[in-house]
């Protein structure tokens, strides 16, 4: 059962998805911890909200950082009642094309930061047998395209580590659901995406035609943010929230075709997988 009176904690809340999920969980007289690199970006929301709001500076990729914000959150309000780890951000590059530092960086913050900030608010969710997790995976999490292979291996992480976790604290009285969002009107093609200086011509066609299509369509996506949060936090309220949310037509059109080429694949070759056991 949900709590009807619940303390947020927003990972990446100063934009996007996470600034208008703030939003929505504030508006609805609940409380909310607001995170971001550069916590003065949340003043808006600090002026606007008084002490239902906390606003921390937090960089999921440093331990220290993400020990501190859980803590004050936990000083400042008692306990965390919902998590929702929203930081995160795309990058563009074949996967030739690739940059080391670039590939690390975006793991340490996707895939490790997530798992850090998780593992350090599970233990007071543990303790009062409740609680909600929300990963913020994407669309991406379920299928893969041309010059986003690296954001996908992330997403994809995030997918099985959650899974994982939906099993095992289930019966402790932790939910867990992944939100799979579609495109959206946010900053993730924009000023949030990274993009690999590196181009190889041979694939020109193929990640390079998708990286200019996917810097094409910043700001004009059919997702609305506020709308999408709004679904969160039906999600959070419903009696048997779900494992998976996707969020956006696109996503549901996108997905449901995922599952028919998966089936076609699998009854393709279904005599050569069953070859693959001992003789019975």
């Amino acid at each position: 059962m949900a709590n009807t009176s619940p303390v947020w904690f927003i990972t990446g809340a100063s934009s996007g998805l996470g600034l208008a999920l703030a939003e929505a969980v504030l508006e609805r007289g609940w409380k909310a911890v607001v995170t971001a690199r550069r916590p003065e970006a949340l003043d808006n929301l600090t002026a606007r909200f008084g002490d239902r709001i906390l606003a921390l500076p937090l960089d999921v990729t440093s331990k220290t950082s993400v020990t501190q914000a859980v803590a004050a959150a936990e000083a400042q309000f008692g306990m965390i009642d919902v998590l929702v780890n929203n930081a995160g951000y795309g990058y563009l590059a074949a996967i030739e094309e690739g940059a080391d530092p670039e590939i690390r960086a975006q793991f340490e913050t996707n895939v490790f930061g997530l798992i850090d900030v998780t593992k350090q608010v599970l233990p007071g969710m543990r303790a009062r047998r409740s609680g909600h997790i929300f990963s913020i995976s994407s669309l991406g999490g379920l299928v893969a395209f041309a010059a986003t292979g690296y954001y996908h291996a992330t997403k994809f992480a995030v997918e099985g580590l959650s899974e994982s976790l939906f099993h095992e604290v289930g019966p402790l009285g932790i939910r867990v659901t992944i939100v799979e969002p579609g495109a959206f009107r946010t900053d993730w093609a924009g000023r949030s995406m990274i993009e690999s200086g590196i181009v190889i011509d041979d694939y020109a066609e193929t990640a390079g035609k998708r990286r200019q299509a996917t810097r094409s369509v910043s700001g004009n996506q059919p997702g609305d943010p506020v709308r999408a949060a709004a679904a969160i936090v039906k999600a959070y309220e419903a009696g048997t929230p779900p494992l998976r949310l996707l969020l956006g037509a696109g996503a549901l059109t996108v997905a449901r075709k995922r599952l028919e080429d998966l089936r076609t694949n699998f009854d393709q070759w279904a005599e050569l997988t069953l070859s693959a056991d001992f003789p019975a």
